[in-house]
């Protein structure tokens, strides 16, 4: 009896591995079109449904949707109510989950499950990249069906003595509405626990089919995991920002309202899925005669149908509603009053787990654009600083350039960890290349708040020795920081070009590295000719040419970005 409960506990592990084995395949095989229905997000909210339907039945899992949902709220890359839309959408998606468990119970396929596997090994040993993604998938798919198979097996020998567990749950299936209330709780809790609606579905079909509860309480448990697998994105979201708890709350009221009007029309709405059943040519579940053979299958797809019915019907009903949840969830998540955006905090990356690592690169990429505008922040100080001749306030200055460096670091360092997070995941070879120009790139972020911060040290030694600069080296290193800030313009268009799918040439960017070059070169020749000249001192000279160079540089490593942005095109355009 141990063996075949570590049997079933194996069994669910299995299924549950095979799950998301399949899921990262077909995310892998799949990102960029992931990405592009994110991107036809409309303000059409029937849209929005789609969306997030489309993507649930992509990664087979609606509690990888939210999460993935309150993770792009948090970056800004969904408003609230885009979110709500696309949460409902969800809840229909992973019906699709119920169907397909319903037919691995009802339908005994795992005698093709082997063979799949040599299927997919095969197709995993190809040389292509979307083959290999394909048979993980395949492989996902077979491991997920052996498990179901396992699973009828050890429960069918853990119930052989079916008396006493009919006696232990006859304690809680005959008290009526109340017994309703009990496993719908079950089911909140057990998919709470699990962290996973599909291994409760599963388990709520194996009591349904041993005849240990009948088919009104296994839906009342279906219900209950419909509140359940909120749990994740508040999970995800107990680490975001304002608006990716409200999305995540925005979830939970959604489902919890659902089952309350469910609860209030649940006698109606069962008779209504019976005639569903029975027009799409199945058994009524209510009426049959669980003697027959036909009883298990009719159970099982009863339970689905339940299933889809009710997410399909609370979105048809609330979707109307979206705006009013919007702001339930934000009267009852309110802004913090002395909510300050400090410069140093990232913006997009810290909403909990990495629910969908090929939808996770857009954090990153928001983060980076994000970067390089805190970036070119830094480039007005050293402004500030060049034309300050106020001890006191060039010292303000100079701190602000050394915070700024210190903020470069950290969020670089930040990014890095996030990605290298990405990058133990199942990912696609398009999403590693991305990854490996965004290491790149924040590296060469990381150095122009460097420059920065060399260019006040510059500075402060110029000070210390007691020169100053004239009005014309200083209305030069203004024209140089001028061209550095257009180059940044370019940098970060170029930036959002290419996370955009809309990056061409590069010309612009080395135009504007070429302008820089070009009046390093002519004031560098002039400082060194009124040197030469004794027109000015050589020490201050030294200072001022430092600055100059230290500002090319920073034009030196804006190019390097585009560049990597380029390559990293022609790479992926090669796969």
């Amino acid at each position: 009896m141990v063996l075949q409960i570590f049997t079933l506990i194996g069994a669910l592990g299995m299924f549950l591995y095979g799950m998301n084995f399949m899921s990262a395949g077909l995310q892998k095989a799949s990102g960029d079109k992931l990405r592009g229905i994110l991107t036809s997000m409309t303000s059409n909210p029937f849209k929005r449904v789609l969306t997030g339907l489309g993507i649930t039945a992509l990664v087979q899992s609606s509690s990888a949707t939210t999460v993935l949902v309150v993770s792009f709220v948090n970056a800004g890359l969904l408003t609230l109510l885009q979110a709500v839309g696309i949460i409902m959408g969800a809840n229909i998606g992973t019906t699709l989950t119920a169907w397909v468990t319903a037919v691995g119970f009802s339908v005994d396929i795992s005698a093709f499950s082997v063979p799949l596997m040599i299927l997919g090994f095969l197709l995993t040993s190809s040389k292509k990249q979307n083959h290999k993604n394909i048979g993980e998938f395949v492989v996902g798919f077979a491991l997920m069906f052996l498990g179901l198979s396992f699973m009828k097996s050890s429960a069918g020998t853990i119930l052989s003595d079916k008396d006493a567990m009919m006696a232990f749950f006859s304690h809680f299936t005959q008290l009526g509405f109340w017994s309703d209330i009990i496993f719908l709780l079950a089911g909140t809790i057990l998919t709470i626990v699990l962290q996973a609606s599909s291994a409760t579905m599963a388990i709520t079909m194996l009591l349904t089919t041993s005849g240990l509860i009948d088919f009104e309480l296994a839906c009342a448990m279906v219900l209950g995991e419909n509140i359940g697998t909120t749990i994740t994105a508040n999970m995800a979201a107990s680490v975001g920002n304002t608006a990716a708890k409200r999305a995540a709350l925005a979830h939970t009221l959604f489902n919890i309202f659902g089952v309350i009007w469910m609860l209030i029309v649940f006698k109606p709405f069962l008779k209504l899925v019976g005639i569903v059943m029975e027009a799409v040519g199945f058994y009524n579940p209510l009426t049959i005669d669980l003697t027959t053979p036909e009883a298990g299958p009719t159970l099982l797809y009863g339970i689905s149908m339940l299933h889809t019915l009710f997410n399909i019907t609370n979105t048809m009903v609330l979707i109307w509603f979206s705006g009013t949840i919007v702001k339930i969830v934000e009267t009852l998540i309110k802004t913090p009053k002395n909510q300050e955006d400090e410069v140093f905090r990232l913006k997009y990356i810290e909403a909990g787990r990495i629910a969908a690592p090929e939808f996770a690169t857009e954090q990153a990429t928001k983060e980076i654009i994000h970067f390089a505008e805190i970036c070119r922040n830094g480039l007005g100080y050293v402004r500030d600083a060049v034309n300050e001749t106020d001890p006191d306030k060039f010292e303000e200055f100079r701190k602000k350039l050394v915070k700024y460096e210190e903020i470069s670091d950290r969020i670089e360092y930040e990014i890095a960890n996030f990605l290298n997070a990405i990058s133990t995941q199942e990912i696609s070879m398009a999403t590693s290349f991305h990854i490996k120009s965004m290491y790149k790139i924040i590296g060469e972020l990381e150095s122009l708040g460097d420059s920065g911060e060399a260019i006040s040290r510059i500075l402060s030694r110029k000070n210390i020795h007691k020169k100053t600069f004239d009005a014309d080296s200083i209305k030069h290193i203004n024209g140089m920081i001028d061209l550095v800030d257009e180059a940044y313009a370019v940098m970060i268009e170029n930036l959002k070009a290419y996370y955009s799918n809309e990056l061409g040439e590069i010309s612009n960017a080395y135009d504007a590295e070429d302008r820089i070059n070009v009046m390093r070169n002519n004031l560098r020749e002039e400082a060194i000719e009124e040197v030469e000249g004794d027109n000015k001192s050589y020490l201050t000279s030294v200072y001022y040419l430092d600055v100059v160079s230290e500002l090319e540089k920073m034009g030196d490593f804006m190019i390097n970005v585009s560049q990597d942005l380029y390559k990293c095109k022609l790479k992926i355009s090669q796969l």
